[in-house]
């Protein structure tokens, strides 16, 4: 997916670009700037954190310094104002960052409620009146929300979230409001020391340390999960080892942890595996960031794996939702799931049952199931740590 459909720059329009410090937010809005003015559109970068000679630094390492781009360094939403009520006034206008930013006749200091209220409706309101674009920079919370008032992400058209692990290269770009396209939807980058390049494949580059490697490895599963429209295939990797503390430890990068707890349970309770005093980490490889229930199958091949030593079955994918009980639910877009797998060479998938015929999986054989211990079943052969169930579950037959 290209950025475009992320930044649908309608005349008049408001976009929030919110992210951790550091992550590439004034990087990336640079490079669109920088991208645009190229193509003849007019476009002004207006920095509240950085002098124009930083501003003209950055764009000669990103290869920009012949774009066309208008500078400023103020935080005077009143200068700006003036500036842009210009006849030939810029098209496209970037604010970094909205937290920067006063009106004078607000006794308060620049990056409170009022002022971040008053200078976007300032900014927004002329955005609409002269018909160019705008895009805010925005700080975010130890939460990770949007820092300021919650009516900032109200009052624009348009809401980015810019994610990722300092210490990886990738960059996830995800829409969580659009009024002109789908909120869904997300864009895929990786730093460069040219800037920010977009990933046309994001599933193998996601994978490709893992067929570098050795892929036979107890405790990973790919995940094939949707994105948006977007199929994307990943690696979660588990470790499950014996506990030194009374209280075994948990850790989750990537995933929720009261997810993780859930499965945990399901997995002691209806599957007769002893887990409870046993350290688990779970990392989803890369640096993304996984939230549809989907995951809950691959996250558990990925514990039972780690706990029997046992690897996965060679070029397998993994997608289902777990219930309470220990039956696997289906989940949405299966088809497009497994031609994924089958573009990048996977040759097999565990998935739960259909409700009725797919389209054909092309060269995937699938493995449908119903039952989470149909898949303890698959590492049955591991380090005998699986206990042998005397009957099968009510309403499920021997496999």
């Amino acid at each position: 997916m290209r950025i475009s459909r992320l930044l649908c720059m309608a005349r008049g329009s408001a976009l929030l670009v919110g992210g951790d410090p550091g992550i590439g937010k004034s990087t990336l809005l640079l490079q669109i700037a920088g991208a645009l003015a190229k193509s003849g559109a007019p476009c002004a970068y207006v920095s509240g954190e950085e002098a124009v000679d930083q501003i003209r630094m950055r764009a000669a390492r990103l290869g920009l310094k012949d774009a066309p781009v208008q500078l400023a360094a103020t935080t005077d939403i009143r200068d700006i104002a003036a500036t842009l009520e210009a006849a030939a006034g810029p098209r496209v206008v970037v604010i970094d960052s909205i937290q920067t930013m006063y009106v004078d006749n607000l006794e308060s200091a620049p990056g409170t409620v009022a002022q971040v209220r008053a200078a976007a409706q300032e900014l927004i309101g002329l955005a609409k009146q002269r018909g160019f674009t705008v895009l805010l920079v925005g700080h975010v919370t130890k939460e990770g929300v949007i820092a300021g008032p919650k009516v900032l992400e109200h009052m624009v058209d348009t809401v980015l979230y810019f994610e990722g692990e300092r210490g990886h290269q990738f960059r996830i770009l995800r829409a969580v409001k659009n009024r002109f396209g789908p909120s869904d939807e997300i864009g895929v980058f990786e730093m460069t020391d040219r800037g920010l390049m977009e990933v046309r494949n994001p599933s193998a580059l996601f994978l490709g340390d893992r067929h570098g490697g050795d892929a036979s490895v107890s405790g990973a599963a790919v995940f094939a999960g949707m994105e948006g429209t977007r199929p994307m295939l990943v690696e979660i990797q588990a470790l499950v080892a014996p506990s030194a503390f009374a209280t075994p430890r948990r850790a989750v990068v990537g995933w929720d942890s009261a997810r993780l707890a859930m499965v945990l349970a399901v997995l002691e309770a209806r599957c007769g595996l002893s887990l409870a005093g046993r350290d688990v980490y779970l990392n989803v490889a890369g640096g993304l960031r996984i939230a549809e229930p989907a995951a809950d199958l691959a996250v558990a091949a990925a514990l039972v794996s780690s706990l029997t030593d046992f690897p996965m079955p060679a070029e397998t994918v993994v997608f289902g939702e777990i219930g309470l009980g220990g039956e696997v639910r289906p989940v949405g877009q299966t088809d497009a799931r497994l031609k994924e797998a089958a573009k990048l060479g996977f040759g097999r998938a565990i998935l739960p049952k259909r409700r009725k015929d797919g389209a054909r999986a092309g060269d995937v054989r699938t493995t449908e199931i119903g039952r989470l211990a149909e898949l303890v079943d698959v590492f049955a052969g591991g380090a005998g740590m699986v206990k042998p169930r005397e009957k099968p579950s009510r309403g499920t037959a021997e496999s």
